[in-house]
């Protein structure tokens, strides 16, 4: 018997603040309750380019590899100690960096140790279905139908968004306005706190 295909559902997620100000650089992450098996060793990239880094917050799904290139004149020396992933790219140009793969989902912070002022997040995620918000704060996954756990990062945010449940149905489109709250001042504060406590 031929197994059935199960049907696609959509989420449309409105993320703002405590203002109903809409928030970029958002990730939502849809966990589905059987984790599914990473073959595949995807490849993402976070380059380097006047002095900062490039997509700012990155999102990818568990087993990724990112490449860092460096498309500045000058060179950089990329690090994060976080948890979720430590590393260190020591002074380089160009592409000469091997890429990191990222085995381990969660938050990771990067700097450059020559340039303080350089900071990125990676968020990553146990989940293939996951999109980072827009300038108007709207992102859409597609996904299965079924059961999720809905997760939520963002740069601004102090602490952890509560984890949720959520169910997903062909039928009709979810609709979901996320307000995030307490969130620092900017964006350039709170990385500089967190790595801070790395050390």
């Amino acid at each position: 018997m031929l197994s059935q295909a199960v049907a696609a559902a959509q989420l449309n997620a409105t993320i703002v603040d405590a203002q109903g100000a809409p928030l970029d650089d958002a990730v939502v992450a849809l966990i589905p309750a059987q984790q599914p098996d990473y073959n595949s060793l995807p490849t993402a990239i976070m380059d380097q380019r006047q002095n900062m880094f490039v997509p700012k917050v990155l999102a990818i799904r568990t087993n990724t590899q990112v490449r860092f290139p460096n498309s500045d004149d000058v060179r950089h020396h990329v690090y994060s100690f976080s948890p979720a992933k430590k590393f260190e790219l020591r002074l380089y140009h160009g592409m000469t960096a091997e890429p990191v793969v990222f085995d381990k989902s969660g938050t990771v912070v990067l700097g450059c140790n020559i340039h303080d002022s350089m900071v990125a997040y990676i968020y990553v995620v146990d989940t293939p279905y996951f999109a980072k918000s827009d300038a108007s704060g709207q992102l859409h996954i597609t996904a299965p139908a079924g059961d999720y756990k809905l997760q939520v990062y963002h740069p601004r945010l102090s602490g952890d968004y509560p984890e949720s449940s959520l169910q997903l149905s062909d039928a009709t489109p979810s609709q979901q306005t996320i307000t995030l709250q307490p969130l620092s001042d900017s964006a350039g504060d709170a990385p500089t706190d967190e790595l801070s406590t790395l050390f």
